[in-house]
């Protein structure tokens, strides 16, 4: 990273403080991973900004507070299996990675996204990273095993039974539930016994997730 990129990065770490972001993992890997490596073109400006950002397909780059703040309350930690539904630009699948996981398994209903994010994942990362076109949603889709971390990149109005079963015992389910207008974080904990309890946290801007694979793009 250059000199120029370094104190960049560092003002944007510190601008999320402000916001009050704490969790030093989660600030580490977003002064690690240049956000403007995800951005379309025309918003690479921006993307040192807390803004959300608009992607192909209609979908959208979560702002990176509410980022850190499902980043903090999913607490992945090094050598775990992740499931991430809803890819997007990648840039979540990255942070991902500088947690420690040590593999990604990250669903996107649209072809084009999913193709642009494996472009820009580092050749060292795709090793650890597996980017697929369909959907999340579906437990038919999803590969074998459980999981230590899921993380649902967007909102739901409520969470699919099938995804609490997915969970290795002491995993953990992160994302939004709710109408777009009224999106609040859940934390769903799976404990040794097998038995999830879910936690309702504080409001956060996040995109619908949409069921299904799409049939165009």
């Amino acid at each position: 990273m250059t000199t120029d990129g370094s104190i960049e990065a560092a003002a944007f770490v510190m601008a999320l403080r402000g916001r009050g972001v704490r969790d030093t993992d989660t600030l580490r890997a977003l002064e690690r991973v240049p956000r403007e490596r995800f951005a379309p073109g025309p918003h690479r400006d921006l993307a040192r900004r807390d803004l959300a950002l608009p992607l192909p397909c209609g979908q959208t780059m979560t702002a990176p507070s509410v980022i850190a703040t499902m980043l903090t309350a999913l607490g992945a930690r090094p050598g775990m299996r992740l499931l991430e539904i809803g890819t997007g630009s990648g840039y979540v699948t990255t942070l991902l990675l500088r947690l420690g996981a040590a593999h990604v398994h990250s669903v996107e209903r649209y072809a084009l996204l999913a193709e642009d994010a494996r472009v820009a994942l580092l050749p060292e990362d795709r090793v650890r990273a597996t980017i697929v076109v369909g959907d999340g949603l579906d437990s038919g889709s999803l590969p074998e095993g459980r999981f230590d971390r899921i993380l649902l990149n967007g909102t739901l109005a409520a969470l699919p039974p099938h995804l609490f079963e997915r969970l290795a015992p002491g995993g953990r389910l992160v994302g939004g539930l709710g109408a777009a207008e009224a999106t609040r974080l859940v934390v769903v904990a799976v404990g040794a016994d097998g038995a999830a309890q879910e936690r309702i946290g504080g409001a956060v801007r996040l995109a619908p997730l949409t069921p299904g694979r799409a049939r165009v793009l």
